[in-house]
């Protein structure tokens, strides 16, 4: 009888022991953790050091005649890489006229959809002169001052002196402004009002596609 008792007793243990470590099991298992431990994963994860959140906007047609100076193409993966810089980025846009016709063009704005880019579009208008132009200043500014509520820095890459009013408001809500951009096709006014100010020529070979040794700064 007394046998039996204490067989009952180990049994009983055995089973609370294992009541006790199969909550502890399961929640070690990386397959069934809830969705709220990954978000804290992702929160605490070496890649964003930083949880400065920052929203990236670039004029396409500024960046693409500044490269044309500098002579270069933009890896516009590195690009991305260069300005994040290690924070936490919530969307780069994209701005720029197009002409449906032009194939290479859609491939380009296609490319950039896939790759993280929410890319802005304006049909192009065509000038007495013959030449095509699309000014994006109004759709810039408007989605700069929507994302500077949830941002701590906003990321502009354009020397446009259009957008020196909405920069200005920006600051005054306490948003941090960056500027890139090259010097020479910057306006003066927008570089005074921004908070810090990178000319494009300082980071040419941290943005320009292969590794050309002889891709020198120019300023």
């Amino acid at each position: 009888m007394a046998e039996r008792r204490m067989s009952e007793s180990n049994e009983s243990k055995e089973n609370g022991a294992k009541s006790n470590q199969d909550p502890l099991i399961k929640q070690s298992t990386d397959d069934e953790a809830p969705a709220d431990l990954e978000l804290l994963r992702d929160s605490t994860s070496p890649v964003s050091p930083t949880r400065d959140r920052i929203a990236i906007f670039i004029d396409g047609a500024n960046l693409f005649y500044a490269a044309v100076h500098l002579q270069i193409e933009i890896d516009y993966t590195k690009l991305l890489s260069q300005l994040v810089d290690g924070r936490r980025l919530l969307r780069p846009y994209f701005y720029t006229g197009v002409d449906r016709h032009n194939d290479k063009q859609q491939g380009f704005i296609l490319w950039l959809r896939r790759h993280g880019y929410r890319v802005i579009t304006k049909e192009l208008i065509h000038m007495p002169d013959g030449s095509k132009k699309a000014n994006v200043s109004v759709e810039m500014a408007v989605d700069m001052l929507s994302l500077a509520n949830y941002c701590d820095t906003l990321i502009l890459l354009s020397g446009d002196g259009d957008l020196s009013y909405v920069v200005n408001a920006i600051t005054y809500r306490g948003v941090k402004v960056e500027l890139v951009s090259l010097r020479s096709m910057t306006n003066d006014n927008l570089i005074n009002l921004a908070d810090r100010f990178i000319d494009l020529a300082d980071i040419r070979d941290a943005i320009s596609k292969g590794n050309n040794p002889n891709n020198t700064a120019r300023n």
